[in-house]
């Protein structure tokens, strides 16, 4: 791979950004990746952000570490995303996600331990301060709302909710991002994200479900003027 050096900011940056050399297929299935020190150059970043972010590419069920022998990907795209993602309508795609999401909140609740409710908690803040730049802001929140979804422990969601990814970053949604999210929008996505992150913390199954299910519904009737 002959990438050119690019700076990326903190682990959830990093961790998108070879997410999406996976899901492209510059790295294809059980393919070694760069080793921590030649990532930690390529995206001039500390060897600890790339450990993070390689924590969470296995956690999703991306990547898989072997000691001594490096960093291999576990993920398969064998299935035409870019025909999904042009069929998928915005309406679609958020009806798919209140489909799935409040149950993948409720087992979070049961199963997340404290190693991954940090986790959470390092993937919203990576989403904080990214008030003005609605890039940097949708690539937060698809990492937050992976992390949820790796939290959940299930591996069968993990590789449906990377489905959805796969279809929230096809190009045909980089139009909308800049008329959606506005500054004041991306302040109040961030602090729903809070608030169903406090509400995991405190094991409240309800009040995170329908935290999760008031915040898909505020995005498809922002997305779509459908309330």
């Amino acid at each position: 791979m002959n990438d050119t050096l690019q700076v990326t900011s903190g682990s959830a940056g990093v961790f998108n950004k070879i997410r999406d050399s996976i899901v492209n297929g510059r790295y294809s299935y059980n393919e070694r990746l760069p080793s921590e020190r030649d990532l930690a150059t390529r995206y001039k970043a500390a060897r600890g952000t790339i450990r993070s972010a390689l924590e969470q590419l296995e956690q999703a069920s991306m990547v898989r570490r072997k000691f001594g022998s490096g960093t291999f990907v576990t993920y398969k795209n064998d299935f035409d995303h870019e025909d999904i993602a042009e069929e998928t309508s915005p309406l679609e795609l958020i009806e798919a996600r209140l489909a799935i999401e409040p149950y993948i909140v409720k087992l979070v609740v049961l199963n997340a331990n404290n190693r991954d409710l940090n986790r959470l908690e390092q993937a919203l803040e990576q989403a904080n301060n990214t008030d003005h730049d609605p890039e940097a802001f949708s690539q937060a929140d698809e990492a937050f709302h992976l992390m949820l979804a790796t939290c959940s422990q299930n591996p069968l969601l993990i590789w449906i909710y990377q489905r959805i990814n796969d279809i929230r970053s096809h190009n045909q949604w980089s139009a909308r991002k800049a008329n959606i999210l506005t500054p004041l929008k991306i302040r109040a996505y961030n602090e729903q994200h809070r608030q169903l992150l406090e509400a995991i913390r405190h094991r409240d199954q309800i009040e995170a479900s329908d935290i999760i299910s008031s915040h898909l519904k505020q995005a498809r009737q922002d997305i779509t003027g459908v309330g």
